[in-house]
Parts: C-alpha cells; sequence; structure tokens
C-alpha cells in the first residue's frame, strides 16, 4: 500500500490546484475548472482520510500499550472495539487508493448486449440491467438511459446508459465481461436447464480536456424516428441519431433525448469514451505482451456465473470471489465483487 499512496505527490497536487483555482481566469474554461475541482477533491478525501486513519492508529497503539501495563476486561472489549472499527476504516481506504487511476473519478457509460439464444438471453440482459439500476440506486448515483432497445417476447435487445457519481468508472470497470447465468427456463414448457450470456461493456465518459479528435469525414451520421415500443424507457422523438465512426467500425445510438443536437451531442460522447476505451485495451494488452503474459485477459471472456439450479450462487471466475446469496446479488449487492477485483489488480501486477 506504500507503494500506491504516494502522500507527497497529492499534497503538491493540491497546492499547484488551489493556485490555479484562486487564478482571476480560472473559470474561464468551465469544463477544466470542473475536472480540476473534481481531481482536487478527490485528492483531498484521500489526503484527509490518510491523516485520519494515522490518528486512529496512534489511539489504539496507545490503547494497546495502556492494556498491556494494566489488563482491564472492560477496557480490553474497547480496544478490541476501536481495532475492528479501524480496520474497517483501513480496508475502506485501501479501496479509496485503489480507486485512483486515470479514468475512475469520470462518470460510466455502461452497455449491455445479450447472446446467442434468443429471448432467454434477451431476458437475462433485461435481468441484468435491473441488477445495475438497483446497485446505482444503492450508491446514490444518478442514470441517464441512452438508449433501450425492447426484445420481441420479453426481456431486451440491448441499452446503454450514463451513470454520474463519485468513482463511477472506478468501480463498474470491474463489470467488463461476459455474464454466464444457468437456471431453470420460465420459456421453456420442459422446465429445462439453460445456459445463457450476455456481454457487458463499461466505458469513462468522455471530459473535453482529454485530447481525442474525431474528423467529421471519418463519420457518417444517421437521423431517424425513434424505434421500439419503448414504454417508460424512451421519449418519442422524430431526432434519433446514430453515428459511425469509419475507421474502427464503431456504432453509437442514442433515441432518448429530447432533440437532435442533444441525441447528437450524447452520440458524439460515447463514440469519444469507445475510442478513449480502444486506446486503453491496447495499452493494457500492450503491457500484457511486455510481460510475457500467455493467456490474454481481453474484454469478452467470460468473468462471473450466476446459477440459480441446481445450486444457488454467484461466482467470479476471475477473482474467486462467491456469494451464495443470489437474490441479494440480483438486487445489486456487488460490492464484494467489485472491491476482490480492485483488489486482484494489485495482486496481479505486482
Amino acid at each position: 500500500m506504500a507503494t500506491l499512496f504516494d502522500l507527497a505527490s497529492k499534497q503538491k497536487k493540491i497546492e499547484e490546484n488551489n493556485e490555479l483555482m484562486n487564478a482571476a481566469d480560472f473559470w474561464n474554461d468551465q469544463k477544466t475548472a470542473q475536472r480540476i475541482i473534481r481531481e482536487t477533491n478527490a485528492l483531498k478525501a484521500l489526503t484527509e482520510t490518510h491523516a485520519s486513519l494515522k490518528n486512529a492508529l496512534a489511539d489504539l497503539s496507545e490503547s494497546v500499550a495502556e492494556l498491556s501495563a494494566s489488563f482491564d476486561p472492560d477496557m480490553d472489549e474497547i480496544v478490541q472495539e476501536e481495532y475492528s472499527e479501524t480496520m474497517k476504516k483501513f480496508d475502506e481506504f485501501e479501496i479509496q487508493v485503489l480507486l485512483s487511476g486515470p479514468y475512475d473519478d469520470h462518470n460510466a457509460i455502461l452497455e449491455i448486449h445479450p447472446g446467442a439464444g434468443g429471448t432467454e438471453a434477451m431476458d437475462w440482459a433485461s435481468m441484468l440491467y435491473r441488477m445495475y439500476t438497483r446497485w446505482a440506486e444503492k450508491k446514490g448515483y444518478k442514470m441517464t438511459l441512452l438508449d433501450y432497445q425492447e426484445g420481441e417476447e420479453a426481456g431486451m435487445k440491448s441499452c446503454s446508459l450514463r451513470l454520474e457519481g463519485p468513482m463511477a468508472y472506478g468501480y463498474l470497470k470491474a463489470e467488463n465481461g461476459v455474464h454466464r447465468l444457468v437456471r431453470i427456463s420460465p420459456f421453456d414448457s420442459n422446465a429445462r436447464r439453460h445456459t445463457s450470456f450476455a456481454s457487458v461493456e463499461v466505458m469513462p465518459e468522455f471530459d473535453d480536456d482529454m485530447e481525442i479528435e474525431i474528423d467529421d469525414k471519418d463519420l457518417e451520421v444517421i437521423t431517424m424516428r425513434s424505434s421500439g415500443a419503448g414504454g417508460q424507457h424512451i421519449n418519442k422523438t422524430d431526432s434519433a441519431v446514430r453515428m459511425i465512426h469509419k475507421p474502427t467500425g464503431i456504432v453509437v445510438f442514442c433515441q432518448t433525448q429530447r432533440s437532435q443536437l442533444q441525441n447528437r451531442e450524447a452520440c458524439m460522447n460515447m463514440l469519444k469514451s469507445k475510442l478513449l476505451q480502444l486506446k486503453i485495451r491496447e495499452n493494457e494488452q500492450r503491457m500484457k505482451d511486455i510481460k510475457g503474459e500467455v493467456k490474454a485477459n481481453e474484454w469478452g471472456s467470460q468473468i462471473r456465473s450466476y446459477v440459480f439450479c441446481p445450486y444457488t450462487m454467484v461466482k467470479d471466475l476471475r477473482t474467486g470471489y462467491e456469494a451464495g446469496n443470489i437474490q441479494g446479488v440480483m438486487d445489486g449487492d456487488l460490492d464484494g465483487f467489485i472491491d476482490s477485483y480492485l483488489r486482484s489488480q494489485i495482486t496481479s501486477d505486482d
């Protein structure tokens, strides 16, 4: 942890940002100003928690020394409580430190796509959609539905969500990959067990301070009337936008905003986020090639299994973390899986 948390560099960065914020022209560029404020608040939260933990450990050390000098049962109970509370705070601080990557503090764009399997897979995709919206609600994140394509019989064909809140991408990047479901199918009259797959992709939302340039000649923009049943998911509008990035073949679509201009802006942000994510993956793969890793851990590989039958269990195949309360997981209890993934990244990088 000491190698991860460089207190001096963080304090120096806070001082530099404070000088920028005190400048007369600070608010001339509001996007940059907001980024600097967000970065400074995150750094202050880390350094303040570090100081609080340092004091708590010092107090605990004094209590232990006093208890060693003169044992008292009541004092022993107090020290045990102090220790448990301090370790809990340390675990929380460790996660804070792990969420200090270059894009972790950004909002996230989450996409869900069912795998092969028709209605069964589309229903599984909609179950994952519900799971992530429940998780986001518990975190207090703001959710904006960018696109939602309903299935013909049940479930959905695809969806795109924007989640806004502290460290949204930092947490949700743990969910990138293919999610596998095993259950007795409600769509099978013979009540047989089925296996379904759905892919989840998470990207940091693009901010204007990032250098992602897109040439207009590389874009194909198509406007159309909103499609699909939609229900509560979309606003009826004649201004849906589909955007194709010719060099990469990336396609983005938005139909939920109130105007064509807003849908176009949302598409551009999604496209930039996808291009940024592509760069992140290329850099990660380059590092793996340098390290000589044999097994690729690219996006698209199966990361987690959700088993409803013949037993109930959710298991992350990357970390080995598992939970027996599958209904709790489907209701958004994902923090254990996310925490174990974040900690595993430190282990794998060492």
